[in-house]
C-alpha cells in the first residue's frame, strides 16, 4: 500500500459520515494529536505496537468499519507485523522444542536402561564363566581319579599275587593305599567296611585315623598303624608276616 492511502482512507471515512475529530477523541478517548497522526500517517508521533493497533480497531468500531479489514491496511502502511498475532505464534513456536526436549530425556533414559542391562548381563556372563572353569577342573581331576579307586578290587583271584591285604573299618576314615608303589585307593571309607587288595612286594596304608582301621596281611593281624585318634602310615611287605608252621608263610 502506497504512503498516504491509509490515512487518507481513514480521514475519507470519517468526513463521509461527517464525524469530527473532537467526536471520534470523545468517543473513543484517543488524543487528538494521535488520531491526527494516523490520519497524516506520521508514525513517529505514536506509541506504537499494540497501542496504535488498539487505536485503529476503536476507530474502526466507532465508524462502522470492518476492523480487521482496517488493521491489514495499517498493518500494510506501518509495515509491522501484526502484533495480536505475534503472542500467539510465539505461544505454537515452544511447544515442538518441548516434545522435542521429552523425547530426548526419554531416548536418553532409555539408552542408560540398555547400556545398564547390558553391562548387568555381561558380568553375570563373565562371573559364571569364572565360576565354571574350577569346577571344571575338579570334575576333571575326579574322572582321572576315578579309575584309580575302581581299580581296587574285593577279593582278588586265588593266588594272583604274593601279598593279600584285607582292610576293616570300625569308623568313616581317610585311606590312601599303594600297592608295589601304585596308587590303589584314596578316598574316605564308611564305617563297616572290608576291602581286599593285592601286590607282589608291598603295601603302604595312610590312614586318618589309625585307631579305626584293622590290617591283615595273608589273614594275619597287622599292628595298628599309628596312635588312636591320629593318622600314620605304614608299610606292610613279606617281612612282616610271621612264618608258619614248617616254615611256610600264611598262604
Amino acid at each position: 500500500m502506497a504512503r498516504g492511502t491509509f490515512g487518507e482512507r481513514l480521514k475519507h471515512e470519517r468526513e463521509l459520515r461527517e464525524v469530527s475529530p473532537n467526536e471520534v477523541v470523545v468517543a473513543t478517548r484517543i488524543s487528538l494529536r494521535f488520531l491526527e497522526a494516523l490520519e497524516n500517517e506520521d508514525w513517529d508521533k505514536l506509541p506504537g505496537g499494540v497501542f496504535n493497533r488498539g487505536f485503529v480497531r476503536a476507530i474502526a468500531r466507532y465508524l462502522g468499519l470492518d476492523e480487521e479489514k482496517l488493521l491489514a491496511e495499517y498493518d500494510l502502511a506501518h509495515g509491522d507485523q501484526s502484533a495480536e498475532s505475534l503472542p500467539h505464534s510465539e505461544n505454537r513456536i515452544p511447544q515442538p522444542s518441548k516434545w522435542l526436549a521429552a523425547a530426548f530425556a526419554l531416548g536418553a533414559l532409555l539408552l542408560i536402561v540398555v547400556l545398564v542391562a547390558a553391562g548387568v548381563y555381561g558380568w553375570r556372563r563373565y562371573a559364571a564363566f569364572r565360576r565354571g572353569k574350577p569346577s571344571s577342573s575338579v570334575t576333571s581331576q575326579s574322572l582321572a581319579a576315578q579309575p584309580v579307586s575302581l581299580a581296587a578290587d574285593d577279593r582278588p583271584p586265588a593266588n594272583s599275587a604274593a601279598l593279600d591285604l584285607s582292610v576293616s573299618t570300625s569308623r568313616a576314615t581317610r585311606l590312601r593305599i599303594l600297592a608295589d608303589g601304585l596308587l590303589v585307593l584314596d578316598s574316605e571309607i564308611s564305617a563297616g567296611q572290608n576291602r581286599h587288595f593285592s601286590a607282589q612286594t608291598a603295601f603302604e596304608v595312610t590312614a586318618g585315623d589309625s585307631s579305626a582301621v584293622l590290617l591283615e596281611l595273608n589273614g594275619q593281624a597287622m599292628p595298628p598303624i599309628g596312635s588312636p585318634g591320629s593318622s600314620g602310615t605304614i608299610v606292610l611287605s613279606q617281612k612282616d608276616l610271621r612264618p608258619a608252621a614248617g616254615g611256610n608263610s600264611q598262604p
